[in-house]
């Protein structure tokens, strides 16, 4: 059974950065998705940046493309979401999610079936 667990969401400024981490406990085969998804309050959860585990392929979404950056440390089991020039919009609980079960649905979370427990980031103006 994988476990993800998150860590580095807080409140900032806007134009703030922030690293997010989710460390993987357990196998995820390689090239399933891993990534991270967002969801505000009243709205859906929906992706933000995606990666093949272990390989170089991803996804990152045009709301936060240039800001974010998504990377993985294979030695450290853990993946980060790098989040610069960070804006209000941003607001939202960001969850790790992986795929212990391959599906090509990266980008819906239905596609997953591995959910941290959510990591809560707020952006002032």
């Amino acid at each position: 059974q994988v476990q993800l667990v998150e860590s580095g969401g807080g409140s900032v400024q806007a134009g703030d950065s922030l690293k997010l981490s989710c460390e993987i406990f357990g196998n995820i085969g390689g090239g399933n998705w891993v990534g991270w998804f967002r969801q505000a309050p009243g709205k859906e959860r929906q992706w933000v940046s995606v990666k093949a585990n272990g390989g170089s392929y991803e996804h990152t979404s045009l709301s936060v493309k240039g800001r974010f950056f998504i990377s993985q440390d294979n030695a450290r089991n853990t993946l980060y979401l790098q989040m610069n020039d960070l804006e209000p919009e941003d607001t939202a609980m960001y969850y790790c999610a992986a795929q212990d079960i391959f599906s090509i649905r990266w980008d819906l979370p239905e596609g997953y079936d591995c959910w941290g427990q959510g990591t809560q980031v707020t952006v002032s103006s």
